[in-house]
C-alpha cells in the first residue's frame, strides 16, 4: 500500500505570480523533475482539462505516462492526476511574509495505486518504502530548482 500522502515545502523569496510562471509552465517540467523528464502538452495551453503525455526515467528504466490537469488556479494551485497509478500531483503556492510558501504533493486516494504500478514499484523501484524516500527527496531537488528560477527572473516578493 502507497503512503496516502507525500509533501515537501519550500519558501521562495519571490510573487505568487513569478513562481506561477514557473511552476504552471509543464513543458520545463524535466528541468525541475529528477524523474520526469520531459511533459507533452497534448492539448491547448495549459489550464484545466490539459492533458500531458510524459516521459519518464529511473537509471536505466524510462516509461511513458499520461496525466491530466485536475485543479487549475492560477498563482495558486495546479495539480494533475496520472492516468497509469492514480495518483495526483501538485503544487500550491501560499503568501507568506517575505514571499511564498511552494508545497509539491504526492496524493494517493485510500493509499491505492493500480496493480501494475504496485508491481513495478516493487519489482523494479526497491519497493514501495524506497521508491517514495526516493520521491520525497526528489521532490525536495524539484522544488529546490523551482525556487532557483523564480527567484532569478527578478519578480521579487512584495
Amino acid at each position: 500500500m502507497a503512503a496516502p500522502l507525500i509533501t515537501q515545502s519550500i519558501e521562495i523569496d519571490a510573487s505568487a505570480e513569478a513562481v506561477w510562471a514557473v511552476v504552471s509552465d509543464l513543458r520545463r517540467m524535466g528541468e525541475w523533475s529528477p524523474q520526469c523528464k520531459k511533459m507533452i502538452i497534448r492539448n491547448g495551453p495549459v489550464g484545466l482539462g490539459t492533458r500531458t503525455i510524459n516521459i519518464n526515467r529511473r537509471g536505466p528504466l524510462i516509461w511513458p505516462t499520461t496525466a491530466k490537469v485536475v485543479r487549475f488556479s492560477p498563482t495558486r494551485e495546479l495539480a494533475f492526476r496520472v492516468a497509469e497509478n492514480h495518483t495526483v500531483w501538485s503544487y500550491t503556492i501560499e503568501p507568506n511574509g517575505s514571499g511564498v510558501t511552494v508545497t509539491e504533493k504526492r496524493e494517493v486516494p485510500e493509499g491505492k495505486t493500480t496493480k501494475v504500478s504496485s508491481v513495478l514499484v516493487d519489482k523494479f523501484m526497491g519497493g514501495t518504502t524506497n521508491f517514495e524516500a526516493e520521491l520525497k527527496l526528489g521532490m525536495a531537488e524539484t522544488l529546490d530548482k523551482i525556487k532557483r528560477a523564480a527567484e532569478s527572473s527578478g519578480a521579487r516578493a512584495a
